[in-house]
């Protein structure tokens, strides 16, 4: 994969996608991008998931100039819930350029979008009927349009937006560049494709590419109160050699990575506002061993060199499938097999399948582990200790001291006491993490509707275009 830098973007997009955490394009990106900027037509056939949001967002920021007062780019999208999302991700990309996106969609007060529209925003991303009112109302002007992206095409065709589509683009100039992104290719949207834009190149990119095979992936549901103790007991059972937990923001990671140290786990956190030299520092002790635990957000999960990771623990859930791939993909790395644990919350249950759905693999669930099960836990781990030690070390200059001990006290008394003074007992040192609201992920409900959405639109052919006008 190459890394942003090699991809010839400005300076001020950089700076953003660094601030974002990505250090690696996907391969959707990697393929895409390239060819957006040089202004060509482009048929994207992926997943949710794969990355496609900034395949075609950065391509939309880079070109587009920040002292324009027209809208120069126009996303179409199924969902409001996408649209939301799409102007969110493009919003940050454009924050140090200047480039401004606002999200245009059915349900939310018109006045409220018509005073947004006032402040001159250079992209727009909206659903096929609300952007088809304010055209009619001639509040919102294609003239100046110099790019379109067709996100997610397919669900539009199975919302019934393909009519709609059709009068937007009618309206666009011919000379714009069009971006078209469909997990599937029905005859529709290749029909589409044929009519509205010009030698398209065509990128396909395989969900396989989004699984990772080597790797046990289980989840646990659990409590936003039970996670910490729930981590912790995992530790004491599994003893991993080194482990990354992943967490969703910098301060949930300072604050974790303080509490474990506290109940007498060796770990360091990373995230975006670290120092590059603190960052460094870090991940050689990371990779060196004297930490057990790296405690880290997203940054951590893309592009870093990190072999001999054992396990992954998600303490919360990740964003979007993509994420919980390169998430996962720490572990189980040059052949060898790696365990990847995700802690789910009750709330969260709709998203933990919506990355199944998408990454194509089951998750096992897992009962969360009992105090009982972690003291037996470190109890193994202490005959383990003691074992090696008679496997591996010269014990010549103890005998004599053992033998001393042995004229007072058994042999199983005392092998007990030197087992108890190995074992590592549960420690209940009281720690205060902040609590994270449950991820109810705008994809998992985007997901959700979309499933509704087809089986209405198989089963009552056009029911859900005659009853989408109220709600979008």
């Amino acid at each position: 994969m190459k890394s942003f830098d090699e991809l010839h973007l400005s300076q001020p997009l950089i700076r953003s996608i660094s601030n974002m955490g990505f250090e690696e394009a996907t391969p959707i990106q990697e393929l895409a991008i390239p060819l957006a900027m040089e202004g060509r037509d482009l048929i994207g056939q992926a997943q949710t998931g794969t990355g496609k949001t900034a395949a075609f967002g950065i391509p939309l920021v880079e070109r587009f100039t920040a002292d324009s007062e027209q809208i120069q780019g126009i996303v179409i999208t199924p969902t409001r819930e996408l649209a939301v999302q799409v102007a969110e991700e493009l919003n940050k990309l454009g924050q140090f350029k200047g480039i401004r996106t606002l999200p245009i969609y059915g349900g939310q007060d018109i006045n409220r979008q018509l005073k947004a529209l006032q402040k001159r925003p250079q992209i727009i991303v909206g659903t096929p009927g609300r952007l088809m009112d304010h055209m009619r109302r001639k509040t919102i002007r294609l003239h100046q349009i110099k790019m379109v992206v067709l996100d997610e095409a397919d669900e539009m065709l199975n919302m019934g937006f393909i009519e709609d589509i059709e009068a937007i683009l009618q309206e666009i100039p011919e000379e714009r560049q069009t971006l078209l992104f469909s997990a599937t290719m029905p005859k529709p949207i290749q029909a589409l494709a044929q009519r509205f834009m010009k030698n398209p190149e065509m990128i396909n990119i395989r969900a396989k590419e989004l699984t990772v095979a080597a790797i046990e992936q289980t989840y646990m549901e659990v409590q936003e109160k039970q996670k910490f103790d729930v981590l912790c007991r995992l530790l004491d059972i599994q003893s991993p050699d080194l482990a990354i937990v992943f967490c969703r923001t910098k301060r949930r990671v300072d604050e974790l990575s303080e509490a474990l140290n506290k109940r007498g786990y060796s770990a360091e956190g990373i995230h975006g506002d670290l120092t590059q030299s603190r960052r460094d520092s870090v991940l050689r002790q990371f990779k060196e061993g004297t930490i057990e635990v790296l405690v880290a957000t997203d940054v951590a999960a893309r592009g870093l060199d990190i072999s001999g990771v054992t396990h992954v623990y998600n303490f919360d859930i990740p964003q979007d499938p993509e994420g919980y791939v390169h998430r996962t993909g720490r572990t189980g790395r040059a052949g060898k097999t790696g365990l990847a644990i995700t802690f789910v919350t009750p709330r969260e249950m709709d998203h933990l399948k919506f990355i199944e759905y998408v990454t194509k693999r089951r998750m096992v669930r897992k009962p969360v582990p009992t105090i009982t099960e972690a003291i037996e836990g470190q109890q193994r781990l202490a005959m383990e200790r003691l074992l090696r030690v008679v496997e591996e070390e010269d014990l010549l200059q103890y005998r004599g001291l053992a033998e001393d001990l042995l004229e007072e006290t058994d042999s199983v008394t005392l092998l007990a006491a030197a087992l108890k003074m190995l074992t590592k007992e549960p420690d209940t040192t009281p720690v205060e993490l902040t609590e994270e609201a449950p991820l109810r992920g705008k994809r998992a409900k985007n997901f959700k509707f979309q499933q509704r959405g087809h089986r209405r639109e198989t089963s009552h052919k056009g029911a859900t275009r005659g009853g989408r006008n109220s709600r979008w």
